[in-house]
């Protein structure tokens, strides 16, 4: 019969067992201490200079030839508009516009509209597939490069060949609509 090993008339599993109990305790005290995610400080991106907003408008008939587009702020604040010349659009927005910035068009086929998010991106055409985006990462909680990438991804069927983790590979205007 073997004798069980004791340790000050305790038996050794139970000495093993209770310091298996009190290591977990102390890793679920310090999980439950520690935060999960990280909150990443992302500055107010903006228009550093004077930039030239432009681009084309169509809907489900074609170009829009007629009317006007808007440029909203994050808090829908018309900021600046420009009449459409044969269905081209150009808008000059002042520096230190903070972004996103959103471009409105009112169409006799509804609303459209893209979301500007980019500085370094200055042509938008703006199209249904646009404002599907957009409104698509406004639901996703606003428009942020990470929501309009998420948003496009989900609207289109591109190969995976064709994205990257940082978006799509190529130039996204001809490929996926006009979406920048």
């Amino acid at each position: 019969m073997n004798t069980p090993i004791t340790w000050r008339g305790i038996k050794l599993h139970h000495i093993s067992m209770l310091l298996a109990l009190g290591i977990a305790s102390i890793i679920t005290a310090c999980e439950k201490n520690t935060p999960h995610t990280v909150a990443i400080q992302q500055g107010t991106k903006k228009f550093l200079s004077a930039t030239v907003l432009q681009g084309t408008v169509s809907d489900k008939n074609g170009t829009v030839k007629a009317g006007g587009v808007e440029l909203h702020d994050a808090q829908n604040r018309l900021l600046l508009s420009a009449v459409l010349d044969n269905g081209r659009y150009r808008l000059e927005v002042p520096e230190n516009t903070p972004l996103p910035v959103i471009l409105n068009v009112s169409a006799t086929t509804g609303l459209l509209l893209a979301a500007v998010v980019d500085p370094s991106i200055n042509t938008y055409d703006i199209n249904p597939l646009t404002t599907a985006i957009a409104k698509k990462a406004q639901a996703l909680g606003g428009y942020t490069r990470a929501n309009m990438v998420v948003a496009a991804e989900s609207m289109i069927n591109a190969p995976d060949a064709n994205k990257t983790s940082t978006g799509f590979r190529g130039d996204p205007t001809t490929q996926y609509g006009g979406w920048h």
